[in-house]
């Protein structure tokens, strides 16, 4: 009964367990609210039903109070009573003995990534009924080897001792991937045994937090530029599998604990502040709560350091400074994880080498507890936090509960920083966007041996882009990220621009595409691009991916370029190999071209041979070349059209040893319907010849189509 969640890499991938029932933290709902003159009614759609759990001891005492009411609790939303939906208990002494085969059916391969990677539904709510489900979480990246062999001593005296028949564990860690080394299992033994492979070999202690307390630089101000960069993508990486681990629970109705065993987070400001937000917000979703767990213990930090680092230098170790920025920054490796654990409800232990009262805690808070449901009477979906405050009407009881949660929030509430990383991790996402319909082409041109210039248009439909009016102005503005991943899977090019389209009316975008034109230089090779389009109004997403082959032309016979197919043209002062003779050809991606347009071609022949010596050459001049082209369009076997021949005699691409060729094709005389194209190319000199063919359908005029299209952006977007 193993890996409930697939591996993830930089980014964590997220499981679902589709149990039946009603969903924590936001659940469906229709509600009738009024009535239609026509005798009718109007339903509304409520998904905000919020869950949260109630533990209620006795003031004096600490002892669990049983038998309280749904009547005898209030609910206040930012001080404002809420009506309360849904009422349970749950207690592991009502617990009943579980088959293993019953808390989740997952292929048994999922960690590897292989199979269809899907839970098999077999578990219902009932049978998880006062269990106590709790994970186990041992971050590699941050622990040093002596801070990971106590926890994992700790867990272990924990699992052989203290763990009872109604807990069910799960064992989780993060290394290089983010792995699930034991899916959730009363078995003591199997437990005991995956716990027991993690060692000292295993942890890598890069994270900030690991050397905090040696932190020996004279600079009081604690800032390093280099450090700091990198421990916000480490600091990212951790709370993206806090995040993942809690969205793969998110199903599951019951209380879940989660045991985090980490050398400290660090952060800078508020630079991993959208991360830790989504952390906590995917935590509360999910009825997950965090204890937190230092395993570093109680540290005594020298005012000289110890001996991980070389000495001091200056004054830092006399005046205090050293000491004080040791000091800080341990505290705030600490802070983070205080925060995970304040927010979603669970507790931090810090500055201590017993572990033992974090599981304790934990099977405490765990034991009992009152399930308590309300809908949110703030419609407002703007993301914002929540107070909430329990009160119960019986007097002595202490109630222990989460403090608020993370309210929804739409588009336009979302903040900078969200809307940065939701871009990243759809372009991270093996699952393409489909909101909005994207289409890609990309080309090559050939600048040396060794480097290719690769064009890449993007095609978004005008229809698909909520333009608002703006004075005069149709207005939208789409974000754009997009990237190229070589053979062994490393970037080696990217791209992230806004484009804000302020377009007038008269030119009919939305009956239009919007295409938007960028580039990259790159050796010849195999590559992956995938690139990510959002529409700034309503958020909505979609994406595109595509493999190209930068070949190598050395041994062709006929060295030659992309063809290049457009139906506009304008006046561009760039040096590119686009642009020729003042103007750039804007790629038409789809191949799609009305009658009363011209099809347009642009592309280059490589190394043409030149003609043998006559004698009769003007001296210091060499031989001339002889590349001739022409383009045919068949229907069937019949051809229909064949444009005049065109012949180059001269290299007119200089710098390159390359001969563009242009040819322009009226439509006019061409009936509506699909064509293929046969473009003939033969280099006389060398007698090589290719004869390369695509499609292309030409649709009625219209005059739509005849309005002269805008440029978008500097770097050649445009409608067309």
């Amino acid at each position: 009964m193993r890996s409930w969640i697939q591996q993830i890499g930089a980014a964590a991938a997220a499981l679902a367990l589709a149990l039946p029932g009603a969903q924590p933290g936001w659940t469906q709902s229709a509600q009738p609210l009024s009535s239609t003159p026509q005798g009718g009614f109007v339903l509304k759609m409520n998904s905000e039903l919020v869950l949260t759990n109630v533990v209620a001891r006795d003031a004096k005492t600490g002892e669990l109070v049983r038998g309280l009411k749904a009547s005898d609790f209030h609910v206040f939303e930012n001080g404002k009573p809420q009506r309360i939906a849904s009422f349970d208990f749950q207690s592991i002494d009502m617990a009943t003995p579980l088959k293993e085969a019953t808390v989740s059916g997952l292929a048994a391969d999922l960690n590897g990534g292989g199979g269809n990677n899907k839970a098999v539904v077999v578990a219902s709510p009932e049978e998880l009924r006062n269990h106590r489900l709790i994970v186990l979480f041992f971050d590699l990246t941050s622990m040093q080897p002596e801070d990971l062999d106590r926890s994992v001593d700790a867990a272990k005296d924990f699992l052989r001792t203290k763990m009872q028949p109604a807990d069910l564990v799960a064992l989780v860690s993060l290394g290089d991937t983010l792995t699930v080394d034991q899916d959730f299992t009363a078995d003591k033994n199997a437990l005991i045994n995956e716990v027991g492979a993690y060692n000292g070999t295993e942890s890598q202690g890069f994270a900030q937090g690991a050397t905090a307390n040696t932190n020996q630089e004279e600079d009081t101000t604690g800032y390093t530029p280099d450090e700091s960069e990198y421990n916000d993508i480490n600091t990212d990486r951790e709370l993206f599998a806090l995040r993942a681990i809690a969205q793969s629970l998110a199903r599951i109705d019951e209380k879940k604990s989660l045991l985090y065993f980490s050398g400290g987070i660090s952060r800078d400001g508020i630079e991993n502040q959208a991360s830790l937000r989504a952390a906590v917000n995917a935590a509360v979703r999910a009825n997950l709560a965090i204890y937190s767990v230092d395993t570093r213990g109680l540290q005594a930090i020298g005012p000289l350091g110890d001996a991980s680092k070389g000495s001091l230098r200056g004054s830092g170790a006399y005046n205090g400074g050293a000491l004080g920025n040791n000091m800080n920054a341990n505290f705030a490796s600490q802070e983070v994880m205080g925060t995970l654990s304040t927010d979603t409800g669970g507790k931090a232990f810090f500055d201590s080498n017993d572990f033992a009262p974090a599981f304790a805690q934990v099977q405490k808070d765990t034991s009992a507890y009152y399930a308590i449901g309300f809908h949110s009477t703030n419609p407002a979906r703007d993301g914002k936090y929540r107070h909430l405050t329990i009160k119960v009407d019986r007097p002595g009881i202490k109630l222990e509960y989460r403090p608020g949660y993370y309210a929804p929030a739409d588009f336009q509430h979302t903040a900078r920083q969200d809307r940065e990383q939701q871009l990243q991790d759809e372009l991270a996402s093996d699952l393409p966007a489909t909101d909005i319909a994207v289409y890609l082409d990309a080309m090559y041109f050939r600048l040396n041996d060794n480097r290719y210039y690769m064009p890449v248009s993007l095609l978004i439909p005008g229809s698909e882009i909520p333009f608002v009016q703006g004075g005069d102005k149709d207005k939208a503005t789409l974000d754009i990220l997009g990237e190229v991943i070589d053979e062994v899977k490393r970037p080696v090019g990217r791209v992230r621009q806004t484009v804000k389209l302020n377009l007038d009316p008269t030119l009919k975008a939305r009956q239009k595409n919007i295409q938007y034109t960028t580039s990259f230089n790159l050796p010849p090779g195999k590559y992956d691009l995938k690139f990510v389009v959002r529409e700034n109004q309503t958020g909505r997403m979609g994406s595109f991916e595509a493999q190209i082959t930068l070949p190598d032309m050395k041994k062709a016979p006929l060295k030659m370029s992309s063809i290049v197919l457009a139906s506009l043209r304008e006046p561009s002062k760039q040096d590119t190999p686009l642009v020729h003779n003042g103007e750039a050809y804007v790629p038409n991606i789809s191949h799609v071209f009305r009658q009363n347009q011209h099809m347009y071609l642009l592309y280059e022949i490589y190394d043409p041979a030149r003609e043998k010596e006559t004698g009769q050459e003007p001296r210091g001049t060499r031989p001339g070349i002889n590349v001739l082209t022409s383009l045919e369009l068949m229907q069937g076997a019949t051809k229909v059209y064949e444009s005049p021949l065109v012949q180059a005699r001269h290299i007119n691409v200089e710098g390159r040893d390359a001969v563009a060729m242009e040819l322009d094709v009226p439509l006019d005389k061409l009936k509506p319907g699909q064509y293929l194209c046969q473009l003939n190319v033969i280099d006389d000199a060398a007698g090589s010849f290719a004869f390369p063919r695509f499609a292309v359908l030409v649709r009625p005029a219209s005059a739509a189509a005849a309005v002269t299209p805008p440029k978008l952006t500097s770097t050649g977007g445009a409608a067309q």
